[in-house]
């Protein structure tokens, strides 16, 4: 097991200090991702804007300009034809026709007919209306809002109320920063990157958890320790946990990326991100806010007949540094 210590348990970092550097950057991270969402937007895909997407593999490399000549000139509106994973996977996006359903049919019918021979495979071909679109931005809005609304009320009743508002701030830290850097890469924003910002809150919040678990056991163990101290000690001894978890789990995201096509790619991108912010957000946002919101003390310890002489106060104040 000497080879999984990758983090020293003599580690003794100074997160509760490092808040007023985590603090700005962290608002100009939300500033900025903010900035970016009411300027440039985001690149809705096909299952939120409407419209026809088709994926093809061509016969030897692709040449996108000539299919964009042929798809253009067949006057059926926006069209984008972009290149993806090998040099003969092609993705092409034409916006909805006028008309009901029929016309779309008629529209794909008649770019595969413009596309003839060029294409050896057509590995996926889908429509959606404008009207399902909205409501499925509508219902990933309030998915995404129901879902931090019960984090709160989940983390206020296992703990106190300081927690769950610290653990949601951290969370909505996240999740702002996620959707600034789809709206600053213009990575197509679709059902997938839903589920990932959904997955990005359920990985953030188990990360916080840990963390504040461990915070209420050396609240009750250390009575008359430093607030800051004791933050900082709760912080750095599941460091190593929050360390591997974060570690593995970019690992298969990484290969997904890699490895997993267009279809999951970015979903993959998203939850990459997601495992960064939130590792960072758990330790320097999540951990230093509570002394901020001063929590109580009193009554974590109230019940516990845990006095602290299982382990000696001195020795712990002097392995964790101060919030100075």
């Amino acid at each position: 097991m000497f080879m999984l210590k990758i983090v020293p348990a003599t580690t003794n970092v100074n997160f509760v200090g490092m808040r007023r550097l985590a603090y700005p950057l962290s608002g100009l991270l939300i500033v900025a991702s903010i900035a970016m969402f009411l300027i440039q937007g985001l690149n809705f895909g096909i299952d939120f804007r409407g419209g026809i997407l088709i994926e093809i593999k061509t016969e030897g490399p692709a040449n996108v300009e000539e299919l964009r000549r042929t798809i253009g000139g067949l006057r059926l509106g926006e069209v984008q034809i972009q290149e993806f994973g090998a040099p003969d996977d092609v993705l092409i996006r034409v916006q909805q026709q006028d008309g009901a359903e029929e016309e779309q049919v008629k529209a794909i019918e008649v770019i595969k007919t413009a596309l003839g021979d060029t294409v050896s495979e057509y590995r996926r071909t889908e429509f959606v209306g404008p009207t399902v679109g909205a409501e499925l931005i509508e219902s990933a809005i309030w998915a995404v809002t129901l879902a931090i609304g019960a984090i709160l009320i989940y983390i206020w009743f296992r703990f106190e109320w300081q927690f769950g508002v610290g653990a949601v701030i951290a969370l909505t830290h996240d999740v702002i920063t996620t959707i600034g850097l789809f709206a600053f890469t213009q990575l197509e924003f679709n059902l997938a990157t839903v589920a990932a910002i959904l997955t990005i809150a359920g990985y953030s919040i188990n990360d916080t958890v840990v963390i504040y678990d461990r915070v209420r056991e050396e609240l009750r163990r250390y009575k008359k320790m430093d607030m800051g101290a004791l933050l900082n000690l709760a912080a750095n001894r599941t460091l190593s946990r929050t360390f591997m978890t974060s570690v593995t789990t970019l690992i298969a995201l990484i290969a997904l990326a890699i490895f997993g096509g267009s279809i999951i790619r970015d979903f993959a991108y998203a939850m990459i991100w997601g495992v960064v912010i939130g590792t960072y957000s758990s330790v320097f946002i999540a951990v230093p806010i509570l002394l901020w919101l001063k929590i109580s003390r009193e009554a974590l310890s109230a019940g516990s007949e845990d006095d602290g002489s299982g382990e000696d106060v001195g020795d712990a104040m002097a392995e964790a540094p101060s919030e100075k």
